[in-house]
C-alpha cells in the first residue's frame, strides 16, 4: 500500500512540475509580446531621415548577402537592441541591385560610394550581379568611388568596380583565392567506436568522405580543383579587366610574394598601391575633404549622402497589379523535407508556392530561383512534380541558377522549360548517397548490448544494433535506383541518352560554363536574362514580377522559436565560452551536425553537394 502512495505522489509532483512549467512558459511569452510592443513603441515614431535635395548613395552593406530575406529569432532580436548590438542583418541581393538601379535614374544621387566594411563574404555569382548594377550606375554619367580600411576579397572585388579606389595609409588588400576544406572525421570515429555505413553511386560524390576517411580522395581533389580554378580565373579576370592589370599579379607564388613585401619594409598598403590595386591611400578625414568637394557639405563636418539603408525603403513600386504576371519562387537552401521557413527549402511550403502559381490565373510564366546545394531526394521530387504540373497547365518555368544549383538543386531544376546559369554558377554533382551510424561497439565497451527478437529482418534495424549484411545491400539497392531515377531525368529532359547522362553525372560538380558546353544548362545568363526567357516563352509585352512567399505574422515570429534550434543556441553558447583559436574549427563541427540533423529524407537519400557549401573565399 505504501507503495502505491509513493507511485500516486509521484505522478502528482510530476504534474504539479509541469503546470509550473507551463505557467512559466505563459509568463515568459507574455513578457516578451510586452517588451517588443514596447520596443515597437518607441520606435514607431521615429522620424524617417529626409532624403537631401542632392546626395551620393552610401553603399554600406552590413552582413550576408542573400537570395531571400530569413526569418529572424524575434526573442535575439529584441535582446540585441536592448544591449545596443543590432543583429545581422539580410541583404537581399534584389534589393541592392533594384536600388542601386533606380539610384542611377534619380536626379538627386550624383553618385555612388561604396563603403563595404561590414559586407560577410559573398559568392561570386552574386558579386557580379551586384557589379552588373554598379556598371550600369556608371553608364549614367555618375561617379563611384570605393573608400576601405582594409578590403577583403568580396568587398575589394565591387570595390575595383569604382572609378577610384581609395585606402587607409595602414590598411590592406587580401586576396586569398577560393577553396574547399572539410574536416575528417574517420579516426575519431574509430576511437570513438562508432561504424560509420555508407551507400552511394557517384565516383566523385564526396559528402560521405568526411566520416569514411582522413583526407580528401583522389577523384574529388581532381574535380574540385577544376571548378576552384575556373571560379579564380573569373575573379582575377574580372578584377584585372577593371583595374588595367594583368590579372597573374593577383596570383603571384609565395616567394614573390615575400619579396614583393620586403620591398615596400612589409607595408601592406603601399604593395597594393604599387600593384595597382589601390588609387591613393588617404585617411579618413582626408577622404571626407574629397567627397566634400564632389558631393557638398552636409553642414556636419560631412559630406551630402544617403544610407543604402535609409534610401532603400524610399524604393516603391507604383505599378498596378497586373494580369500578366511573372511569378519568382526562391528555392534557397539545403532541401528539406516538409514544411521550412525561409532560409531552407521545403519540400510541401515550396512545392505549395508553385502549386499557388499555377492556381493563379494571373500568372502567365514563372521563374524559379534556385541557389541549393541539395538535400533530400524525396523533397527535392516533390518540388519538381509542381514544376511538370505548371507546364501541363501551359505556364513556362525557366530555372534561374544563382550561386549553387548542384545535387538536390539540379534535380529540381531538371525539367524546367529552360535553365539558364551563369558561367560561375555551380552545379551538377548528380549522384545519390545514404549514410547510417550505428553505435554497437561502444555499447558493448561500456557493458551494454542489444538483443531480442523480430517478425521481420527490419525489426531491430537501428543505431544500438549492427547493421546486418542483407540490410546493407537493400540500402545500397535503393540508394542506386535514386541514382537511376536521377540520371533518367537528366536524359529525359536534357534530350541525351542514358549513357551520356551516366557519364557527367557520378557525383561530379560543374561550373555553369561547363554544364553549358555538357548539356546540362540552356544558356549563361543572370537573372535578368530568365526574366526575358519568361517573357519570351509566354508571349509577353508587358508583366509585373510577383514573388511569392508566405510571411509569418508578429505573432508567429515571436512565437516560432521556442521549439526549435534548441541545439544551435546551446552549441552558440559554448562556443562562445572556448578560445578564440579553437572557434572556427569548432563552428565547423557544429555546422557539420546541423547539416546531418537537418536531413529528413524518408527513405534516407540524399543528393547533396557537401564541396558546394564549404567554399572558402
Amino acid at each position: 500500500m505504501k507503495a502505491i502512495f509513493k507511485g500516486i505522489g509521484r505522478i502528482f509532483r510530476a504534474i504539479w512540475k509541469l503546470i509550473s512549467f507551463t505557467r512559466q512558459l505563459i509568463l515568459n511569452l507574455f513578457f516578451l509580446i510586452i517588451v517588443g510592443a514596447i520596443f515597437v513603441a518607441f520606435n514607431y515614431g521615429e522620424d524617417t531621415p529626409e532624403q537631401p535635395d542632392k546626395a551620393a548613395l552610401v553603399l554600406d552593406l552590413s552582413g550576408p548577402i542573400v537570395e531571400q530575406r530569413r526569418y529572424i529569432n524575434p526573442i535575439d532580436s529584441i535582446a540585441s537592441n536592448v544591449l545596443g548590438h543590432p543583429p545581422a542583418q539580410d541583404n537581399v541581393l534584389f534589393d541592392i541591385t533594384e536600388t542601386i538601379r533606380k539610384a542611377s535614374a534619380d536626379n538627386k544621387i550624383e553618385g555612388l560610394v561604396l563603403n563595404l566594411k561590414g559586407m560577410s563574404e559573398t559568392s561570386l555569382t552574386k558579386l557580379r550581379y551586384i557589379a552588373k548594377a554598379i556598371t550600369e550606375f556608371k553608364a549614367a554619367g555618375k561617379p563611384v568611388y570605393a573608400y576601405g580600411d582594409n578590403f577583403g576579397q568580396s568587398q575589394y572585388y565591387l570595390a575595383s568596380y569604382a572609378d577610384k579606389v581609395f585606402m587607409s595609409p595602414d590598411g590592406g588588400v587580401m586576396l586569398t583565392g577560393y577553396g574547399s576544406y572539410s574536416l575528417y572525421y574517420k579516426s575519431l570515429l574509430e576511437k570513438l567506436n562508432v561504424n560509420t555505413h555508407v551507400f552511394r553511386v557517384g565516383t566523385y560524390k564526396s559528402f560521405v568522405e568526411p566520416y569514411t576517411r582522413d583526407d580528401m580522395s583522389a577523384p574529388a581533389r581532381e574535380a574540385n580543383t577544376v571548378w576552384l580554378n575556373q571560379l579564380w580565373g573569373a575573379f582575377t579576370t574580372d578584377v584585372a579587366n577593371n583595374r588595367h592589370i594583368d590579372a597573374a599579379t593577383l596570383t603571384p607564388n609565395i616567394d614573390d610574394f615575400v619579396q614583393a613585401l620586403k620591398a615596400v619594409d612589409g607595408d601592406f598598403a603601399k604593395l597594393s598601391l604599387k600593384m595597382g590595386l589601390v588609387d591613393e591611400l588617404i585617411s579618413r578625414p582626408q577622404l571626407r575633404n574629397k567627397m566634400i568637394k564632389e558631393f557638398g557639405s552636409d553642414g556636419e563636418h560631412s559630406f551630402n549622402q544617403i544610407s543604402y539603408y535609409e534610401y532603400q525603403p524610399t524604393i516603391i513600386n507604383t505599378d498596378l497589379p497586373s494580369d500578366n504576371q511573372i511569378a519568382v519562387v526562391v528555392a534557397s537552401g539545403a532541401i528539406i523535407d516538409g514544411t521550412q521557413r525561409q532560409g531552407t527549402v521545403g519540400g510541401d511550403s515550396t512545392a505549395a508556392l508553385l502549386r499557388d502559381a499555377r492556381l493563379d490565373d494571373d500568372i502567365k510564366a514563372v521563374i524559379l530561383r534556385v541557389d541549393s546545394p541539395g538535400g533530400s531526394a524525396f523533397a527535392s521530387e516533390v518540388i519538381r512534380n509542381e514544376v511538370d504540373a505548371l507546364k501541363q497547365a501551359g505556364k513556362p518555368v525557366v530555372v534561374s541558377m544563382s550561386s549553387v544549383a548542384a545535387s538536390g538543386g539540379y534535380w529540381i531544376s531538371a525539367s524546367a522549360d529552360r535553365i539558364i546559369a551563369q558561367p560561375t554558377t555551380i552545379t551538377g554533382s548528380i549522384g545519390i548517397f545514404a549514410i547510417l551510424t550505428t553505435f554497437e561497439k561502444g555499447l558493448e565497451k561500456m557493458g551494454v548490448y542489444s538483443d531480442g527478437v523480430g517478425t521481420t529482418p527490419f525489426s531491430g534495424v537501428g543505431v544500438t544494433r549492427e547493421l546486418p549484411e542483407g540490410v546493407g545491400q537493400v540500402f545500397q539497392l535503393g540508394v542506386e535506383h535514386g541514382y537511376k531515377r536521377f540520371i533518367s531525368l537528366v536524359s529525359q529532359y536534357r534530350n541525351m541518352s542514358l549513357e551520356q547522362a551516366d557519364k557527367i553525372a557520378q557525383g561530379r560538380v560543374w561550373t555553369g560554363q561547363d554544364a553549358m558546353e555538357l548539356g546540362l544548362v540552356d544558356q549563361l545568363g543572370d537573372f535578368d536574362d530568365a526574366i526575358a526567357a519568361a517573357v519570351e516563352l509566354a508571349k509577353l509585352e508587358s508583366y509585373e514580377l510577383n514573388w511569392m512567399e508566405e510571411p509569418l505574422s508578429t505573432a508567429e515570429q515571436f512565437l516560432q522559436q521556442f521549439s526549435s534550434d534548441v541545439s544551435t543556441k546551446v552549441a552558440t553558447m559554448v562556443l562562445g565560452q572556448l578560445p578564440s583559436a579553437l572557434q572556427p574549427v569548432t563552428q565547423q563541427v557544429v555546422t557539420d551536425y546541423t547539416t546531418l540533423s537537418n536531413f529528413n529524407d524518408p527513405k534516407g537519400q540524399y543528393a547533396f553537394c557537401l564541396n558546394c557549401s564549404n567554399i572558402e573565399k
